[in-house]
């Protein structure tokens, strides 16, 4: 079965498509601390990649780590979201996808450790 909301095409469909994804970044600003709290760990961490005395494979990578950390967020708060709409009650398999999107996120923010651990120590 295919979503009554696949049936634009063309240039509708990309300016629909760019409309959902701006409410979605709007929606993540408004109601995600994490998101909110990653976004001014970005506003700082990407310009200074771009002061730095580094390659430009070593600040492709240290912009890319921090761009991760955002997507994974993204998708940790829709997986919070889709969780919490289906029901509030406590279940094992409701608790599992969160700590499991929690997870991701940890591993993300610890590639950034990482990246920019090797990169400016290594």
């Amino acid at each position: 079965m295919t979503s009554p909301f696949k049936g634009q095409r063309g240039l509708q469909r990309i300016f629909n498509a760019a409309g959902y994804s701006r409410d979605g970044l709007l929606a993540a600003l408004r109601g995600e601390a994490a998101f909110r709290q990653l976004v001014l760990l970005n506003l700082l961490l990407v310009p200074l990649a771009f002061v730095l005395e580094v390659s430009r494979a070593e600040r492709a990578l240290l912009v890319a780590a921090c761009l991760l950390a955002l997507i994974v967020e993204l998708l940790n708060s829709a997986i919070e979201a889709v969780v919490d709409r289906i029901s509030l009650e406590r279940h094992p398999l409701s608790k599992n996808a969160k700590d499991m999107g929690s997870a991701a996120q940890l591993v993300a923010l610890t590639l950034i450790a990482l990246v920019w651990g090797i990169i400016l120590l290594g």
